[in-house]
């Protein structure tokens, strides 16, 4: 009877977590179609409110949860704020790299970033940590590799707006792994440190009478305040499915939203999608199922030991 209550109480948490993580990579994948409402909007102005209005959110969030203790000892220690500082400043380049795409219709260049960001990844444990890439792993990254060199070929220059995005999501989440805090905690801090900038730039517009937030209509009012929540929710969201879900099944979830933002680009925002980034998709696809079947055979080699 004991053991059949564990694993009933393993599969209610891991079907809490999907859902909850399923929630953060619909709302991701939909959050497009706000980036595009707020495109007539400067983007520093985008990315202030992002910012500030996430700070509420996160707070009450980590009060609900009662982890507010950790959240104190976080901020007294100088590492631990020199170290949020820096992947507040990576995700931040990563948010305002995002949301300017989405304003000049580079949507699908957003999603080949997500869809390279696993295999950045990768490479960086490689890299940086040592990690042994099996040989399926070392195939996923050279047809990433090649659907770059496609695109570079074609277009006479490095997809640099799918790389940016590979690249400062990758290196935010290697480092946001020495954050000796959970992530509710770790993206409270982060968004404090930013909202000192955030709303000296704010309080600037607002007193010279540039910023659309007080000096506007109500949509653009309220379209800034918004950015807050769909900001954070999805974030939260996830931190909170993660923790209990498989690292095999938050892999595969991941491709999620990049798949929804590269159906809205194509079918809904009418982006150009010709014949050399179909091929350049299909190689990324490709290497996406193989570095996915390398990793739950790796989990089930795990499982079985």
């Amino acid at each position: 009877m004991a053991t059949e209550a564990i694993a009933l109480d393993a599969g209610s948490k891991a079907r809490r977590g999907f859902l909850l993580a399923l929630g953060a990579y619909l709302l991701w994948g939909l959050l497009p179609f706000y980036m595009k409402a707020v495109a007539h909007l400067p983007l520093a102005e985008v990315i202030a409110h992002r910012i500030v209005w996430s700070v509420p959110i996160a707070a009450a969030v980590l009060v609900w949860a009662g982890r507010t203790a950790d959240f104190k000892a976080a901020i007294r220690s100088p590492r631990t704020i020199a170290m949020a500082a820096l992947t507040a400043a990576l995700i931040s380049v990563n948010w305002g790299i995002y949301v300017w795409a989405i304003a000049v219709d580079r949507t699908v260049e957003t999603a080949l970033g997500y869809y390279i960001n696993p295999l950045v990844n990768v490479v960086v444990g490689a890299l940086l940590l040592g990690e042994r890439l099996d040989k399926l792993q070392i195939a996923a990254v050279a047809l990433a590799a090649i659907a770059v060199a496609v695109l570079t070929i074609e277009g006479g220059k490095l997809p640099w707006v799918s790389l940016a995005l590979a690249f400062s999501f990758a290196a935010y989440g290697f480092f946001r792994k020495t954050l000796p805090i959970g992530p509710s905690q770790g993206f409270l801090l982060e968004v404090l440190l930013l909202s000192v900038p955030a709303l000296f730039y704010i309080v600037y517009l607002i007193a010279t009478g540039q910023d659309h937030v007080v000096s506007s209509n109500g949509t653009d009012t309220a379209l800034l305040i918004g950015c807050g929540p769909v900001t954070s929710v999805p974030l939260l969201l996830f931190a909170f499915g993660a923790k209990l879900l498989r690292l095999s099944t938050i892999g595969i979830m991941q491709y999620i939203a990049p798949t929804m933002v590269f159906l809205i680009a194509v079918l809904i925002f009418d982006e150009p999608f010709g014949t050399t980034q179909a091929v350049a998709f299909a190689l990324i696809w490709t290497a996406l199922a193989i570095y996915s079947w390398s990793m739950l055979m790796t989990a089930r080699r795990a499982a079985a030991r």
